[in-house]
C-alpha cells in the first residue's frame, strides 16, 4: 500500500498525476494531494448561483438542466450540442462541438438531471458559456426524480482548480488516495488527542475531504490546525534547546565599569520596561550558552538605551559588541547619538577621554580608504569595544578581536545568511545575539516567526514624550485640504520647529508603465500637484504636464522602498504591504519632483532639502546634520527616515501617497516626530477613495498602538512562509492555521511542544511526529532553521 510519502502516478495514473503537479506549489506524492484541501464545500441538491460568474473565471458549478439542442455547423461538417444549465437564478450555456451528431450527449446531458460542471466562462452573443465543460452528473435518476440520500446529506469538496484539471477531477483523485493510502501512525501524540478532543489522523483525512456534515468537517480542520501548530512549536522548541547546548563565554555584569559609570551619568531615568529589560539581557549575557533574543517594542520606546547597555556590559567583561544596521543613514545615526550619549567613555587614548573608556567605531562600505582601514584596524585590535556598521560589516576582512556580542537592528531587513556571516567571526564559542525591532510584531507571530528566540517587549514611552495628532488628507475629494496642509507647514516652521515630507519614490526613474497613468497626469501625478488644490498656492502653470515621466516601481507587494540596496535582498519592511489595487493607479509621487514644486510654489520662503538613498554618502550625512542642527525647516524625503532618525526639533511630517505604504511602515514614519517637548502631527496625504487603502489609513490616524496596527495589518495579508525566508504577503506554508484567529491554539500548542522536548528531545518515542517534521522541512527551510 502506498505511503504519504511515494509518488502519486502509482495511485492516480500518469495522466492525472501530470495534472495534479500543476497544482499548488506542485501536487507529486499521495501527503501532497491529501494536503491540498478543499476551498470551499456544498451542500448536494444546493444550486451554485450563477448570476455572479465574470468572464475568465476558471469555475465549478452545480446547476440542473433545463433544456438542450444541437445544431449542424454553419461552414464545416459537425454539429454544435448546447446545454442550458440553471440554479433557478441564472442561466449558463455549456457548448460542445462535434465532428458528428451527437446523440449520445443528448441522451447523457438529459433535462432534469443534475452535475457538476468545469470550464473557464466566456461569453458568446451576450450569453455566457461554458466550452467543452468537464462535468459529472450527480445524485438523480435518468429521468431526474430520485436522489440518493448519501447525496441529500454529503458536503461536496470543492478544490482550488486551474485550467488543466476541474476540481472533481481532484476529487476523484483524493478518493483513490485515501482508499489506498496506509498511514505509518499518528503525528500528534495520543495524550494531547486524548486532552483536546481531537480526531485521529485518518479521520481528520477523510473527514476533511469528505466530511458528513459540518461538524465533522470543522472537527477535522480543528485536528489538521493542531498538527500545523504543534509541528511548527515542536521545531521551533528544539531549536531553543539546541541553543543553549553552544557553548558562549559568560559576560557577567561588572562592578564599577563603562557600565555602572554610563549609568550614573544619565540625565534621564529609566522606564521600568527599560530597566526590566536591561536585567533580563544582563542574566542571559552571564549565561554560558549563547543569548538569543528579540526586543521588540512602540517606536520610541528606547530600544536603544537597552542595547547600549548590554553593549557596554560585554566591553567591561573585555568583549566587543557589534550594532549591524540596515542602511548607512541609520549605521551612521547610531554612531553619532552613542558617541554622544557615551561622551568621554568613546574617547578612550584621546584627549578628554574618561579614565576608562572605549571606542566606537563605524564601519560602512562607502567610507574613504583612510577612515576604513583605521576602523577596521579597531575592531581588530579590539581598541573599538563598539563597532557599528551596515553589511560592510559582513565582509570576510573583517574581523574583532573577541566578538561577544551581535545587536542586529530592523532584524527583518536581514537574511538569515547575513546573521550566520557575522556569527562566524567570534572566536571562542558563539556570540550572544540581540535582535531589535520597533515594527511591532503580534504574540503570536512572534510565537511562529521568531518562535526560537525569547521575547521581551518595551511598550512604555519614556517620560516627556509627546503625542503625536494623526490625520487623513482626501486630496481629491478635498483640495483645500491640500491648501491648508502646505499652510499648517509653514505655521510650524514659524514657531522654530521642523518637518519632514515623506513620497513613495526618489524621482528620475526610467519610465515606468503604470496603466491608466496618462503623459500628462492627473491629481497628485508625477511632481503631481497639479489639480490638487495647489493650483490657487503658487503652482499653477509651474510644467506641472507631463511632469510624471519618470513612472513608477511596479512592485506587486512592497511599497516603493529606499533601501539602499543592502544584500541585494528584497526589503519589504517587514510587516509592511500596500494592497495590490496600486498597480493600476499612475506613477507615485517622487522626491525629486515635489521638492522642485515645493520650493517654487507654497514653500519657497522655507529652507527645503532632499534625503534619498541615491545621493553619496557624505552628502546624506551632511543632509541630516543640518537637519538636526536646525538648518533645514523641511526635509523631503524617501522612507529612508523610517527607522532611527531622532530629530527632536521634528514636529510634523506630510506624508504623500500614504495609502501606498503598509500599516507598520506608516507608524515608523510617524515615529520621527513628536519626540521631543512639543506635540507631533501627522497628515496622511491620499487620493484614494473608499475601500480598503482608505480604511487602513483611517485605522493608522485612529489609533498610536503599534501592536494594535501590526494585528490590523496582518488581518489584510497572508502570514508568509513562516519557516522559510518568504516575505509575508506571498504565499504561507500554513493551509488552515491562522496566527490571530488560532491565538489561543498556537499558545496551547506551544505548552505542549515544550513538555513534550522537554521530556523527549529527540523524539525518540514518537517516530510518527518525527517523519512528519522531516517531511514538512524540506532541505532549504531546515537550513534556515539551522542558522536562525
Amino acid at each position: 500500500m502506498p505511503k504519504l510519502t511515494d509518488p502519486l502516478r502509482g495511485v492516480v495514473g500518469d495522466k492525472a498525476a501530470k495534472r495534479l503537479a500543476t497544482l499548488g506549489s506542485g501536487l507529486r506524492t499521495v501527503g501532497d494531494l491529501l494536503g491540498y484541501y478543499p476551498r470551499r464545500y456544498e451542500t448536494r441538491g444546493e444550486l451554485t448561483d450563477l448570476a455572479g460568474l465574470r468572464d475568465g473565471e476558471h469555475v465549478t458549478v452545480q446547476a440542473m438542466i433545463a433544456s438542450v439542442s444541437t445544431r449542424p455547423m454553419r461552414n464545416r461538417r459537425g454539429s454544435i450540442f448546447e446545454a442550458v444549465v440553471t440554479d433557478g437564478r441564472g442561466q449558463l450555456t455549456l457548448t460542445f462541438f462535434g465532428k458528428g451528431r451527437q446523440d449520445w450527449r443528448e441522451r447523457q446531458l438529459a433535462p432534469g438531471l443534475h452535475g457538476l460542471f468545469s470550464g473557464q466562462v466566456s461569453s458568446f452573443r451576450g450569453k455566457r458559456q461554458l466550452s467543452h465543460p468537464e462535468y459529472e452528473l450527480i445524485g438523480a435518476e435518468p429521468d431526474g426524480s430520485a436522489r440518493a440520500v448519501e447525496f441529500a446529506t454529503e458536503l461536496i469538496p470543492i478544490y482550488p482548480a486551474s485550467k488543466d484539471i476541474a476540481s472533481w477531477q481532484i476529487a476523484d483523485s483524493v478518493r483513490l488516495a485515501l482508499a489506498a493510502v496506509e498511514l505509518d501512525g499518528d503525528p500528534l501524540p495520543a495524550p494531547i488527542r486524548a486532552r483536546y478532543g481531537l480526531y485521529d489522523y485518518a479521520r481528520a483525512l477523510n473527514a476533511i475531504h469528505r466530511p458528513v456534515d459540518d461538524q465533522d468537517k470543522n472537527r477535522a480542520v480543528r485536528r489538521l490546525k493542531w498538527d500545523e501548530a504543534f509541528m511548527l512549536q515542536v521545531v521551533l522548541a528544539q531549536r531553543r534547546r539546541v541553543s543553549t547546548e553552544y557553548d558562549s563565554l559568560p559576560r557577567p555584569r561588572i562592578d564599577g565599569g563603562l557600565l555602572a559609570e554610563f549609568d550614573q551619568g544619565l540625565p534621564f531615568t529609566l522606564t521600568s520596561g527599560q530597566a526590566e529589560a536591561g536585567e533580563t539581557i544582563s542574566a542571559d549575557l552571564a549565561q554560558d550558552h549563547p543569548m538569543h533574543r528579540l526586543l521588540q517594542g512602540e517606536v520610541g520606546s528606547g530600544k536603544t538605551i537597552v542595547a547600549l547597555r548590554a553593549m557596554l556590559q560585554v566591553v567591561d567583561a573585555a568583549g566587543q559588541a557589534a550594532l549591524l544596521a540596515p542602511t548607512e543613514v541609520l549605521a551612521q545615526q547610531h554612531h553619532r547619538s552613542i558617541s554622544q550619549m557615551l561622551g568621554p567613555l568613546a574617547m578612550a587614548g584621546q584627549l578628554g577621554g574618561a579614565e576608562q573608556a572605549t571606542r566606537v567605531a563605524l564601519l560602512t562600505g562607502s567610507q574613504g580608504t583612510a577612515a576604513r582601514r583605521r576602523s577596521l584596524l579597531s575592531a581588530a585590535s579590539g581598541e573599538a569595544g563598539i563597532v557599528i556598521g551596515t553589511h560592510a560589516l559582513l565582509e570576510e576582512h573583517v574581523q574583532f578581536a573577541d566578538l561577544g556580542l551581535i545587536v542586529i537592528d530592523e532584524q527583518h531587513r536581514f537574511g538569515v545568511e547575513q546573521r550566520e556571516a557575522l556569527r562566524g567571526k567570534a572566536v571562542g564559542g558563539r556570540p550572544h545575539v540581540l535582535v531589535m525591532t520597533a515594527t511591532p510584531i503580534p504574540r503570536t507571530v512572534a510565537m511562529t516567526v521568531f518562535g526560537d528566540l525569547e521575547v521581551t517587549e518595551l511598550t512604555e514611552l519614556p517620560a516627556g514624550r509627546s503625542p503625536i495628532a494623526s490625520h487623513v488628507v482626501p486630496a481629491a475629494e478635498k483640495p483645500r485640504y491640500l491648501d491648508r496642509t502646505w499652510e499648517r507647514v509653514k505655521e510650524e516652521v514659524a514657531q522654530g520647529r521642523q518637518a519632514y515630507i515623506v513620497c513613495p519614490r526618489i524621482g528620475g526613474e526610467t519610465a515606468g508603465s503604470a496603466p491608466g497613468a496618462g503623459p500628462d497626469g492627473t491629481g497628485l501625478a508625477g511632481a503631481g500637484l497639479a489639480g490638487s488644490g495647489l493650483a490657487g498656492a503658487g503652482l499653477a502653470g509651474a510644467g506641472l504636464t507631463g511632469a510624471g515621466p519618470d513612472g513608477p516601481r511596479d512592485r506587486r507587494a512592497a511599497p516603493p522602498r529606499d533601501d539602499e540596496g543592502v544584500f541585494g535582498i528584497a526589503d519589504d519592511g517587514g510587516f509592511d504591504f500596500a494592497d495590490e489595487e496600486a498597480e493600476q493607479r499612475r506613477p507615485a509621487l517622487a522626491v525629486t519632483d515635489l521638492a522642485a514644486q515645493l520650493m517654487q510654489g507654497p514653500l519657497a520662503d522655507l529652507r527645503l532639502a532632499v534625503l534619498h538613498g541615491r545621493l553619496a554618502p557624505d552628502e546624506k550625512d551632511k543632509t541630516m546634520l543640518a537637519f538636526a542642527d536646525g538648518q533645514i525647516d523641511v526635509l523631503v524625503t524617501t522612507t529612508v527616515v523610517e527607522v532611527g532618525v531622532d530629530v527632536p526639533n521634528a514636529t510634523m511630517m506630510v506624508i504623500m501617497d500614504a495609502d501606498r505604504f503598509g500599516v507598520s511602515q506608516l507608524h515608523q514614519l510617524r515615529g520621527r516626530v513628536g519626540r521631543g517637548g512639543h506635540p507631533g502631527l501627522c497628515l496622511l496625504v491620499t487620493e484614494a477613495e473608499a475601500g480598503p487603502a482608505r480604511d487602513r489609513l483611517d485605522a493608522v490616524a485612529a489609533t498610536q498602538d503599534g501592536f494594535a496596527l501590526s494585528r490590523l495589518d496582518l488581518e489584510q495579508r497572508r502570514e508568509g512562509d513562516v519557516l522559510g525566508a518568504a516575505q509575508a504577503g506571498r504565499r504561507s506554508s500554513l493551509k488552515l492555521l491562522t496566527l490571530l484567529k488560532d491565538e489561543e491554539l498556537i499558545g496551547l500548542a506551544r505548552q505542549e511542544a515544550e513538555e513534550l522536548i522537554g521530556a523527549d528531545p529527540a523524539l525518540a518515542g514518537q517516530p510518527a511526529l518525527a517523519a512528519a517534521i522531516a517531511v514538512m522541512l524540506d532541505a532549504e527551510r531546515a537550513e534556515f532553521l539551522a542558522k536562525a
